[in-house]
């Protein structure tokens, strides 16, 4: 993995992984996480109740999730009472979630597309969302400004990611570990091979929210738990509970 390489757009890339691969590891989970009764988030299950990622009145709210693959978090939302838009460019990702609305009883436009060119109207939302979707396999130079243009004056941004120092401490291929393998300067676009995924430092992710009219309202460094409920190949929970693997942006649009 480097943050530099070949700068060719990286969405067909991106969007072969998941129709050739990724969609069959995640589509299995997709009725666990449909399941939940109460929302959590990320790798580590981060109660809703202890990071307050969602506002409080989204009832009749309409909502966009940006990298929405199966869905489940447009699922929440329509459960709390928000009028969710889904939109991935993986049409197996978007198979699954069809599948899960006709098995809940939950109905909602799911928009083959990419989150960096949003197949929706300027001021049309109140809440942007990304979990581990846009705000990891696309470019933020191209997709936070698509959503500032969806959003509504006074909308809320709010993106789940790896954090910057997993980026710096992951080896290609394996687990993050307590060395620094490449430097934070120059930091972006993280090369795997068969996948490309974005991470920008903190100073150049508030900078780019900020010039597309964002306020950051909170950014929330999240420790695994102990005992956690799994390690994953990328992370394991002991690192995670001394160090953030990944981290909740909140930003308003002003209005």
């Amino acid at each position: 993995m480097t943050a530099h390489g070949d700068r060719s757009d990286h969405t067909e890339l991106n969007r072969r992984y998941w129709e050739d691969r990724a969609a069959a590891w995640h589509g299995p989970l997709a009725r666990d996480q449909w399941s939940l009764p109460e929302p959590c988030w990320g790798l580590w299950g981060t109660p809703e109740a202890r990071v307050r990622v969602l506002p409080d009145d989204l009832a009749g709210m309409r909502t966009v999730e940006l990298g929405c693959g199966t869905a489940y978090v447009s699922a929440r939302l329509a459960r709390a009472g928000a009028r969710p838009v889904g939109v991935d460019f993986s049409e197996k990702q978007l198979a699954t979630a069809r599948a899960m609305q006709a098995e809940f009883g939950i109905d909602f436009p799911l928009l083959l597309g990419r989150a960096e060119e949003v197949p929706c109207g300027d001021d049309t939302f109140g809440l942007a969302i990304s979990e581990y979707g846009a705000s990891l396999w696309c470019d933020p130079h191209r997709w936070i400004p698509e959503a500032a243009r969806v959003l509504v004056p006074g909308g809320l941004l709010v993106f789940i990611r790896y954090s910057p120092l997993f980026a710096l401490c992951a080896p290609p291929g394996g687990r993050a570990s307590t060395t620094l393998l490449r430097g934070q300067f120059g930091l972006g676009r993280l090369e795997w091979g068969e996948r490309t995924e974005f991470v920008l430092p903190h100073g150049e992710m508030l900078r780019l929210l900020r010039s597309h009219g964002f306020v950051v309202e909170d950014l929330i460094e999240v420790q695994a738990p102990r005992p956690a409920h799994r390690d994953y190949a990328e992370v394991s929970a002991d690192w995670a509970h001394e160090w953030p693997s990944e981290e909740i942006w909140k930003a308003r649009l002003a209005g």
